[in-house]
């Protein structure tokens, strides 16, 4: 029998092999999502655009193929952490729940779908300390100006001028609550829209989690990105709004409640909405690509 000294260290190993599986997924994330999530942050954040392919068309002509990786390093780096993180965080969770259901039921130790989602959001709410910070700074460089008008030279520029406002609570983690809801819910969702379809295979085909394909895998990782967002947009909306916003006496909005507040006053509950379209698109392959490359490398490392 293993001593706590073992367990300890296995613990360890298994939580060191999550956090470098979610890193993979990260990166992979980024790359496959980049275009279409400037795309999205201009649809929330302007009027200037009537649709998905009118905004896309103009940031190609006016701005060049470059522009849909504008602030890509940040969320390169940052993003391969947040997913790290994510996926750490989410496994560290349920293993918890595990021990305390062997412990009250040795038999069924496993997860109910709720502690799935418990152990999802705990995930979100983990990441949102990197995850709130990184999105602003992206938002920031995505929606400022093209060429000689650009606020921001580059990623620490933008953070050292964003903490120079109002410091680095009200400056660079502005958006910070509705980012912690955003994220709670989010991947609340998506791990457990995850486990209930890759579990649901494995009990149809009777079969254990390794042996389901990656191009499962890769299906249910997009089910489950499209889960996500459809759970979770407004929250992102009033995100993007306030992350975006202006400082001082060109700040439009008070805080999370007012943003609220005032998008729909202005829009109705279609404005909490907009970008939709291209976050689902977007979605499918992201979260396909996420999950198929952290299942894939932990695998490996078994």
């Amino acid at each position: 029998m293993a001593g706590p000294a073992e367990i300890e260290q296995g613990s360890l190993q298994r939580t060191f092999k999550d956090l470098f599986a979610g890193a993979a997924g990260g990166i992979a994330q980024v790359l496959l999502g980049q275009p279409f999530d400037i795309v999205k942050v201009r649809l929330q954040t302007s009027s200037q655009y009537p649709n998905a392919l009118d905004c896309a068309t103009k940031i190609f002509k006016d701005e060049g193929p470059a522009a849909f990786y504008k602030g890509t390093l940040t969320p390169l780096i940052g993003i391969g952490a947040c997913v790290s993180i994510q996926f750490g965080a989410f496994h560290w969770a349920r293993r918890r729940f595990e021990a305390s259901n062997t412990a009250s039921n040795p038999i069924s130790p496993g997860l109910s779908y709720g502690q799935y989602y418990l152990s999802g959001a705990f995930a979100g709410v983990a990441n949102s300390v990197i995850s709130g910070p990184i999105e602003h700074v992206r938002i920031r460089l995505q929606t400022q100006p093209h060429g000689a008008a650009r606020l921001y030279s580059g990623p620490i520029d933008c953070i050292r001028k964003l903490s120079a406002h109002e410091g680095v609570l009200k400056g660079l983690y502005r958006g910070e609550a509705v980012t912690i809801l955003r994220e709670a819910q989010a991947y609340g969702v998506w791990f457990l829209t995850f486990e209930y379809l890759m579990n649901a295979d494995a009990a149809r085909n009777g079969i254990e989690r390794k042996e389901i394909s990656s191009l499962k895998v890769a299906g249910y990782g997009g089910l489950a990105g499209e889960a996500l967002w459809l759970a979770s947009y407004p929250f992102d909306v009033v995100k993007s709004k306030m992350q975006s916003d202006g400082f001082g006496k060109d700040m439009r909005y008070k805080g999370m409640r007012d943003c609220f507040a005032q998008t729909y006053r202005a829009e109705g509950t279609r404005g909490f909405w907009k970008g939709i379209g291209p976050t689902l698109l977007r979605a499918m392959p992201v979260s396909a690509g996420t999950f198929a490359v952290v299942e894939a490398t932990m695998r490996f490392l078994e």
